[in-house]
Protein backbone atom coordinates (compact mmCIF):
# COMPACT_ATOMS: atom_id res chain seq x y z
CA UNK A 1 0.00 0.00 0.00
CA UNK A 2 1.57 3.51 -0.40
CA UNK A 3 0.81 5.55 2.02
CA UNK A 4 0.20 9.53 2.04
CA UNK A 5 -0.62 9.12 5.52
CA UNK A 6 0.86 7.54 8.48
CA UNK A 7 -2.65 5.52 8.79
CA UNK A 8 -5.28 4.32 5.53
CA UNK A 9 -8.79 2.66 6.23
CA UNK A 10 -10.55 0.40 5.19
CA UNK A 11 -13.96 -0.73 5.75
CA UNK A 12 -15.63 -3.94 5.05
CA UNK A 13 -19.04 -5.06 5.89
CA UNK A 14 -18.95 -8.97 6.44
CA UNK A 15 -21.83 -11.37 6.36
CA UNK A 16 -21.87 -14.31 9.21
CA UNK A 17 -19.18 -16.96 8.15
CA UNK A 18 -17.25 -14.74 5.65
CA UNK A 19 -13.80 -14.96 5.69
CA UNK A 20 -10.17 -13.30 4.29
CA UNK A 21 -8.02 -16.38 4.19
CA UNK A 22 -4.29 -15.85 5.13
CA UNK A 23 -2.39 -13.21 3.44
CA UNK A 24 0.09 -10.92 4.54
CA UNK A 25 0.47 -6.92 4.28
CA UNK A 26 3.75 -4.73 4.47
CA UNK A 27 2.02 -2.49 6.72
CA UNK A 28 1.12 -3.21 10.37
CA UNK A 29 -2.69 -3.52 10.56
CA UNK A 30 -4.94 -3.03 13.49
CA UNK A 31 -7.65 -5.77 12.92
CA UNK A 32 -11.02 -4.23 14.62
CA UNK A 33 -14.47 -5.13 14.36
CA UNK A 34 -16.68 -1.52 14.60
CA UNK A 35 -19.94 -3.85 15.00
CA UNK A 36 -19.82 -7.50 15.21
CA UNK A 37 -17.31 -10.25 16.67
CA UNK A 38 -14.42 -11.06 14.39
CA UNK A 39 -11.66 -13.75 14.59
CA UNK A 40 -7.74 -13.44 13.53
CA UNK A 41 -6.29 -17.05 13.13
CA UNK A 42 -2.47 -16.57 12.82
CA UNK A 43 -0.10 -19.72 12.90
CA UNK A 44 -1.14 -21.47 16.07
CA UNK A 45 -3.21 -18.90 17.73
CA UNK A 46 -6.41 -17.28 17.31
CA UNK A 47 -8.27 -13.87 18.95
CA UNK A 48 -11.92 -13.40 19.10
CA UNK A 49 -12.36 -9.35 19.27
CA UNK A 50 -15.33 -7.50 20.00
CA UNK A 51 -15.54 -3.79 19.42
CA UNK A 52 -13.85 -2.74 22.31
CA UNK A 53 -10.31 -4.70 21.27
CA UNK A 54 -8.52 -4.73 17.95
CA UNK A 55 -5.16 -6.99 17.29
CA UNK A 56 -2.43 -5.10 16.18
CA UNK A 57 -0.65 -7.52 13.29
CA UNK A 58 3.12 -6.63 12.65
CA UNK A 59 3.87 -5.94 8.83
CA UNK A 60 4.77 -9.46 7.36
CA UNK A 61 2.73 -11.65 9.65
CA UNK A 62 0.92 -14.06 8.18
CA UNK A 63 -3.19 -13.68 9.07
CA UNK A 64 -6.43 -14.55 8.64
CA UNK A 65 -9.72 -12.77 9.31
CA UNK A 66 -13.14 -14.00 9.82
CA UNK A 67 -16.68 -13.04 10.78
CA UNK A 68 -18.40 -14.59 13.83
CA UNK A 69 -21.59 -12.74 12.72
CA UNK A 70 -22.59 -9.54 10.93
CA UNK A 71 -19.74 -7.69 11.21
CA UNK A 72 -17.95 -4.39 9.94
CA UNK A 73 -14.07 -4.96 9.85
CA UNK A 74 -12.11 -2.06 9.88
CA UNK A 75 -8.67 -2.24 8.28
CA UNK A 76 -6.55 0.38 9.35
CA UNK A 77 -3.09 0.14 7.97
CA UNK A 78 0.10 2.03 9.77
CA UNK A 79 2.71 3.01 7.44
CA UNK A 80 6.05 0.53 9.36
CA UNK A 81 8.08 3.53 8.06
CA UNK A 82 6.32 6.60 9.50
CA UNK A 83 4.43 4.84 12.68
CA UNK A 84 6.24 5.13 16.17
CA UNK A 85 4.38 2.06 17.24
CA UNK A 86 6.06 -0.84 16.60
CA UNK A 87 4.73 -3.93 18.70
CA UNK A 88 7.26 -6.95 17.81
CA UNK A 89 4.42 -9.60 17.62
CA UNK A 90 0.57 -9.59 17.46
CA UNK A 91 -0.96 -7.68 20.49
CA UNK A 92 -4.52 -7.32 21.56
CA UNK A 93 -4.88 -3.03 22.05
CA UNK A 94 -8.26 -2.12 24.13
CA UNK A 95 -10.24 0.63 21.73
CA UNK A 96 -11.47 3.00 23.94
CA UNK A 97 -14.13 5.53 22.83
CA UNK A 98 -11.99 8.04 22.43
CA UNK A 99 -9.88 5.75 19.64
CA UNK A 100 -13.40 4.50 18.16
CA UNK A 101 -13.97 8.06 17.39
CA UNK A 102 -10.38 8.97 16.19
CA UNK A 103 -11.27 6.02 13.49
CA UNK A 104 -14.38 7.33 12.44
CA UNK A 105 -13.10 10.93 12.33
CA UNK A 106 -10.27 9.51 10.14
CA UNK A 107 -12.24 7.68 7.88
CA UNK A 108 -13.47 11.20 6.64
CA UNK A 109 -11.91 13.82 3.98
CA UNK A 110 -9.40 15.78 6.68
CA UNK A 111 -6.99 18.86 5.92
CA UNK A 112 -3.60 17.23 5.68
CA UNK A 113 -2.66 19.48 9.13
CA UNK A 114 -5.73 18.48 11.44
CA UNK A 115 -5.76 14.55 9.84
CA UNK A 116 -1.77 14.57 11.40
CA UNK A 117 -3.00 16.03 14.72
CA UNK A 118 -5.76 12.99 14.94
CA UNK A 119 -3.21 10.54 13.90
CA UNK A 120 -1.15 11.31 16.39
CA UNK A 121 -3.66 11.41 18.63
CA UNK A 122 -5.03 8.31 17.75
CA UNK A 123 -1.49 6.59 18.26
CA UNK A 124 -0.71 8.04 22.28
CA UNK A 125 -4.44 6.52 22.66
CA UNK A 126 -3.33 2.97 21.74
CA UNK A 127 -1.98 0.60 24.33
CA UNK A 128 -2.42 -2.80 24.85
CA UNK A 129 -5.66 -4.25 26.44
CA UNK A 130 -5.36 -4.77 30.42
CA UNK A 131 -8.28 -7.38 30.72
CA UNK A 132 -8.58 -10.72 29.91
CA UNK A 133 -8.30 -11.11 26.09
CA UNK A 134 -9.85 -14.20 24.19
CA UNK A 135 -6.64 -15.51 22.64
CA UNK A 136 -7.03 -19.47 22.09
CA UNK A 137 -3.24 -21.31 21.16
CA UNK A 138 -3.58 -24.34 19.29
CA UNK A 139 -1.56 -27.56 20.10
CA UNK A 140 0.62 -28.61 17.11
CA UNK A 141 0.53 -32.86 17.73
CA UNK A 142 -1.65 -34.05 15.19
CA UNK A 143 -3.48 -35.96 18.36
CA UNK A 144 -3.90 -32.64 20.40
CA UNK A 145 -5.15 -31.05 16.85
CA UNK A 146 -7.82 -32.92 16.25
CA UNK A 147 -8.91 -33.14 19.86
CA UNK A 148 -9.01 -29.28 19.95
CA UNK A 149 -10.91 -29.59 16.42
CA UNK A 150 -13.32 -31.48 17.76
CA UNK A 151 -14.03 -28.86 20.64
CA UNK A 152 -14.38 -26.25 18.59
CA UNK A 153 -16.29 -27.38 16.31
CA UNK A 154 -18.67 -28.62 19.14
CA UNK A 155 -17.82 -26.95 22.16
CA UNK A 156 -20.66 -28.22 23.80
CA UNK A 157 -19.66 -31.89 23.02
CA UNK A 158 -20.48 -33.84 26.02
CA UNK A 159 -17.55 -36.28 25.81
CA UNK A 160 -14.42 -35.85 28.53
CA UNK A 161 -11.23 -36.55 28.05
CA UNK A 162 -10.70 -40.33 28.39
CA UNK A 163 -13.59 -40.66 25.06
CA UNK A 164 -11.61 -37.67 23.27
CA UNK A 165 -8.25 -39.68 23.53
CA UNK A 166 -9.66 -42.49 21.97
CA UNK A 167 -11.56 -40.99 19.40
CA UNK A 168 -8.08 -39.43 18.28
CA UNK A 169 -6.35 -42.67 19.10
CA UNK A 170 -4.49 -41.44 22.04
CA UNK A 171 -4.37 -41.94 25.87
CA UNK A 172 -5.75 -39.72 28.59
CA UNK A 173 -2.35 -39.09 29.86
CA UNK A 174 -0.33 -38.30 26.63
CA UNK A 175 -3.23 -35.65 26.12
CA UNK A 176 -2.91 -33.90 28.97
CA UNK A 177 0.52 -33.53 28.40
CA UNK A 178 0.53 -32.83 25.42
CA UNK A 179 -2.12 -29.69 25.90
CA UNK A 180 -0.08 -28.14 28.46
CA UNK A 181 3.16 -28.24 26.62
CA UNK A 182 2.07 -27.33 23.47
CA UNK A 183 -0.46 -24.92 24.86
CA UNK A 184 0.50 -23.32 28.18
CA UNK A 185 -2.83 -24.42 29.11
CA UNK A 186 -4.24 -27.60 31.15
CA UNK A 187 -6.83 -29.36 28.89
CA UNK A 188 -9.47 -28.02 31.45
CA UNK A 189 -8.26 -24.77 31.22
CA UNK A 190 -8.11 -24.82 27.39
CA UNK A 191 -11.94 -26.14 26.84
CA UNK A 192 -13.09 -23.29 29.47
CA UNK A 193 -11.27 -20.51 27.16
CA UNK A 194 -12.48 -22.72 23.52
CA UNK A 195 -16.23 -22.72 25.25
CA UNK A 196 -16.04 -19.29 26.42
CA UNK A 197 -14.74 -18.00 22.92
CA UNK A 198 -17.13 -19.79 21.08
CA UNK A 199 -20.08 -17.93 23.19
CA UNK A 200 -18.69 -14.67 22.09
CA UNK A 201 -20.69 -14.28 18.99
CA UNK A 202 -23.74 -15.54 20.40
CA UNK A 203 -23.70 -13.41 23.13
CA UNK A 204 -23.10 -10.01 20.80
CA UNK A 205 -26.33 -11.29 18.94
CA UNK A 206 -28.09 -10.54 22.17
CA UNK A 207 -29.05 -14.57 22.97
CA UNK A 208 -30.18 -15.23 26.65
CA UNK A 209 -27.11 -16.41 28.59
CA UNK A 210 -29.42 -19.93 29.15
CA UNK A 211 -29.53 -20.22 25.65
CA UNK A 212 -25.98 -19.29 24.88
CA UNK A 213 -24.61 -21.63 28.04
CA UNK A 214 -26.78 -24.44 26.91
CA UNK A 215 -24.96 -24.18 23.26
CA UNK A 216 -21.09 -24.01 24.72
CA UNK A 217 -21.75 -26.96 27.12
CA UNK A 218 -22.85 -25.79 30.47
CA UNK A 219 -25.62 -27.74 32.39
CA UNK A 220 -26.65 -24.11 34.22
CA UNK A 221 -26.60 -20.43 33.29
CA UNK A 222 -25.01 -19.74 36.92
CA UNK A 223 -21.80 -22.33 35.89
CA UNK A 224 -21.27 -20.27 32.63
CA UNK A 225 -21.06 -16.96 34.33
CA UNK A 226 -19.11 -17.98 37.37
CA UNK A 227 -17.10 -19.25 34.36
CA UNK A 228 -16.68 -16.32 32.35
CA UNK A 229 -16.31 -14.22 35.52
CA UNK A 230 -13.37 -16.31 36.41
CA UNK A 231 -12.02 -15.57 33.05
CA UNK A 232 -12.82 -12.29 32.37
CA UNK A 233 -12.93 -11.04 35.90
CA UNK A 234 -16.31 -9.49 34.76
CA UNK A 235 -20.07 -10.81 33.96
CA UNK A 236 -21.55 -11.24 30.03
CA UNK A 237 -23.39 -8.23 30.74
CA UNK A 238 -20.76 -6.00 32.18
CA UNK A 239 -17.94 -7.41 29.35
CA UNK A 240 -20.18 -6.38 26.21
CA UNK A 241 -21.21 -3.07 27.86
CA UNK A 242 -17.74 -2.11 27.77
CA UNK A 243 -17.76 -3.08 23.66
CA UNK A 244 -20.84 -0.48 23.33
CA UNK A 245 -18.73 2.10 25.39
CA UNK A 246 -20.62 2.76 27.54
CA UNK A 247 -19.20 1.17 30.45
CA UNK A 248 -15.43 2.15 31.91
CA UNK A 249 -15.00 -1.51 33.43
CA UNK A 250 -15.98 -4.82 35.25
CA UNK A 251 -18.98 -4.48 36.83
CA UNK A 252 -18.33 -5.31 40.72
Amino acid sequence: MTHENTIDLERFEMVRGETFLHHVHDDHQLAWASSGVVMVDIKDRCWVLPPHLALWIPGGVRHATGALRESVLQGVYLDPVSCPLAWPRPTVLAVSPLARHLIGYLAGELAPEVRAHAEAVLLEVLRPADGAVFELPLPADPRARETAALLLDDPADPRGLGELAHAVGSSTRTLLRLFLAETGMTFTRWRTHARLQAALAHLAEGEPVGRVAERVGYATPSAFVAAFRRVTGTTPAAYFARSRGDADGPAT
